[in-house]
C-alpha cells in the first residue's frame, strides 16, 4: 500500500482540513472498502448527479437511504419471506449492506427511484447566492456595512 504524507498541505493551507482528512480515509480505508453492491456516480447535469447501486433482489421496503451531516447512507435488508420451494443454487446474493457516500457542501437529494434492480437516487448541488462568486468593480463606491449605518443614524439623530 502506498501512503502519502499530507503534513506540507496542512501546513499551507487553512480550512482544508475536513478535505485531507477525507483523503487520508480513503487511502487507509481502500482495502477494507466492500465491493458489494456495486454503484456508478454520473453527472447528469452541471449542477446534477445521480448515483446508481445495483440492488437485484431487493424491494422498496428492502431498502433505506439516509442523509445525516454530510453523508448519504444506503442499507439494504432482506426481509425474510416465504419460500415455495427447495433452493438448488443461489447465486443472487441477498445479504444485508450498507454503503456511504459523502456528500459535498450544498448537495442535497433530490429523490430515489428502484427500476429493474437499480437504485438511483438523484442529487443536485444548489449554491447558495451569497455563496456564489461576484464581481468587484474597481472605483465603485464603499458600501455601508451594518456598523457604519448605526453610526449614522446615531449621528443623524
Amino acid at each position: 500500500m502506498r501512503s502519502y504524507d499530507l503534513t506540507p498541505l496542512y501546513r499551507s493551507t487553512v480550512g482544508f482540513d475536513r478535505l485531507f482528512s477525507l483523503l487520508d480515509n480513503v487511502a487507509g480505508g481502500a482495502e477494507t472498502s466492500p465491493g458489494y453492491p456495486p454503484y456508478n456516480i454520473e453527472r447528469v447535469g452541471e449542477n446534477e448527479y445521480r448515483i446508481t447501486v445495483a440492488v437485484a433482489g431487493f424491494g422498496e421496503n428492502d431498502l433505506n437511504i439516509e442523509v445525516k451531516e454530510g453523508s448519504l447512507t444506503v442499507r439494504g435488508e432482506k426481509l425474510a419471506d416465504e419460500k415455495k420451494g427447495e433452493v438448488l443454487h443461489q447465486g443472487i446474493a441477498a445479504r444485508a449492506f450498507e454503503r456511504r457516500f459523502q456528500l459535498a457542501d450544498h448537495v442535497q437529494v433530490t429523490g430515489a427511484s428502484l427500476e429493474n434492480g437499480l437504485l438511483h437516487i438523484e442529487l443536485v448541488r444548489e449554491v447558495p447566492e451569497a455563496k456564489k462568486p461576484r464581481t468587484i468593480p474597481i472605483g465603485a463606491p464603499k458600501v455601508a456595512t451594518i456598523e457604519t449605518r448605526a453610526v449614522e443614524d446615531k449621528q443623524a439623530a
